[in-house]
């Protein structure tokens, strides 16, 4: 049973990064198309819409996040 429980972990920690980025992707493809087109009226919003561009990544983090604690903290207690 011990198997069956270490492929569940394992899977787990795959889709909490493969589904954040899969989101940050799209979010990002829709602030930046947003942004690129504020920026063509108003070249002064330049700082604002790349700040706004990387917040999304910040998800890929936390699921980067969720996933090492799985593998190295919830594994090794098993």
């Amino acid at each position: 049973m011990a198997d069956l429980t270490t492929g569940l972990i394992a899977l787990s920690a795959a889709l909490a990064v493969g589904l954040t980025g899969i989101a940050s992707a799209i979010a990002e493809r829709q602030i930046g198309s947003a942004a690129v087109g504020a920026m063509a009226e108003k070249e002064e919003l330049f700082g604002k819409a790349l700040l706004l561009t990387v917040i999304p990544e910040t998800i890929v983090i936390f699921g980067l996040a969720v996933a090492l604690i799985l593998l190295f903290v919830v594994l090794p207690g098993l």
